[in-house]
């Protein structure tokens, strides 16, 4: 179960412990990730080929499925389950189309206007994980921003499944974000297909989705070894969940759970103000466990894990600010007055009936976010993430003769004597 800290007892390499995570201090990952790299960048095809027959063990002819194929596995689906993936497709557009707001243009000084207009990244990547949990809504999350954001290609990569296809929900996703064709690739070989291209696979300038620490550290390689930028370091999941005596500790050993299951190397940590309520929730963890079908992965996420006392809230907060979770849960009565305290967080989820699955899935959203502390730097997936924007200025005569001698004397003492003369021929 949740190994168990108090707060005022830690030492500051105790905190610098508590918060570090995913490390790779021997170089292993990063050393496989960038030979699987180096492979596909020279080999190709025929290097995904191999890794599908390695890493998913299944031999592919071909290294995508058609249009054709795709309907045929969506329509494989019950119409309750096509239903709530419309549902969610609804609710996840719904919020994300309202971020595409067209700014107004300034004018600095008389005659002289500045403005800013998005444009969409022409060629995007997204990558929807496989493995143990295969994730349509992640194919969602990344789908319905780019179709927005109105970008001209989407290519989509995911690992095969044992039959050599992908599975009917994802082929329903595919349909709803009106996308014909997704390659057979997964892992860090997905990412440098997407970095390099292959005969197959286009090369795109922008890759997104989450995936395992290899799929993190080659999108971190091929962002430093290309000119391909990536959305954001999104390893392995995480949750962050404040508690105190107010809540009810089978809502807080579900939240924790459900995130222990995504993987064994997912975290689930507990800050609470409560001593008897850690008790409680260690309890009801044993409780659920036992229910879980992937209780093994879960069990093991668990042991990674850990609960936190605190006096009091304010601690509790400090502690989660320098965590910076991908998702922060507040079960507290009072969540209202802790919002503004809240500096580090990937999205937060307020109140005793707010579930994190919630946000997952279908509140709308978005649930590629930062993890390892990134949280710090980095925002969760918007359709920001999928334009670019370009300022425009316009100067009128006006304008050149209030802004003219400004821009002579700072170009004269940078000693750019040809920046002057720009302005200078113009004034003449």
């Amino acid at each position: 179960m949740l190994k168990t800290y108090d707060y005022g007892s830690l030492g500051e390499p105790d905190y610098r412990q508590l918060v570090s995570r995913n490390a790779d201090p021997s170089q292993a990952i990063h050393h496989v990730a960038a030979e699987i790299i180096e492979d596909v960048k020279v080999n190709g095809d025929s290097a995904l080929k191999r890794y599908a027959e390695k890493f998913d063990k299944v031999q592919l002819d071909r290294l995508y499925l058609t249009a054709d194929e795709i309907a045929a596995l969506a329509s494989s689906i019950n119409r309750e389950q096509q239903r709530a993936l419309e549902i969610a497709f609804a609710n996840i557009y719904r919020f994300h189309e309202t971020q595409l707001r067209k700014e107004r243009a300034i004018e600095t000084m008389p005659g002289v206007k500045c403005w800013r207009e998005p444009r969409p990244i022409e060629k995007v990547g997204l990558y929807i994980p496989g493995g143990s949990a295969v994730l349509p809504s992640t194919l969602l999350m990344l789908g319905v921003p780019a179709r927005i954001a109105g970008c001209k290609e989407i290519v989509v990569c995911s690992p095969p499944q044992a039959d050599g296809k992908i599975n009917g929900y994802v082929a329903y996703c595919l349909q709803l974000l009106k996308i014909d064709r997704v390659y057979l690739v997964g892992g860090a070989q997905a990412i440098a297909a997407m970095a390099y291209g292959t005969p197959t696979v286009p090369k795109v300038d922008k890759i997104f989705g989450p995936g395992n620490q290899y799929v993190t550290k080659a999108k971190s390689l091929v962002q430093s070894l290309t000119n391909v930028s990536i959305d954001m370091p999104a390893g392995p999941s995480e949750v962050l969940v404040i508690a105190d005596g107010s809540a009810n500790p089978a809502y807080v050993a579900a939240d924790l759970l459900a995130q222990a299951e995504h993987g064994a190397d997912s975290q689930a940590i507990l800050v609470s103000t409560d001593q008897h309520l850690i008790d409680e929730v260690q309890i009801a963890l044993r409780a659920q466990l036992a229910q879980l079908p992937r209780a093994e992965v879960a069990t093991k996420a668990i042991a990674n894990s850990y609960a936190l006392l605190c006096a009091n809230l304010d601690e509790a907060i400090t502690f989660s600010n320098r965590y910076a979770p991908e998702h922060l849960i507040i079960e507290t009565d009072d969540w209202e007055q802790l919002l503004r305290k809240v500096s580090n967080a990937g999205s937060v989820f307020v109140g005793h009936l707010t579930p994190e699955s919630a946000g997952d899935y279908a509140s709308g959203t978005n649930h590629t976010l930062p993890t390892s502390g990134y949280a710090r730097s980095y925002s969760g997936v918007s359709v920001d993430a999928f334009v670019k924007k370009i300022t425009f200025q316009h100067i009128t005569e006006e304008g050149l003769r209030n802004i003219g001698p400004t821009v002579e004397v700072l170009a004269e003492l940078e000693g750019l004597q040809a920046h002057k003369h720009a302005v200078s021929v113009r004034l003449r």
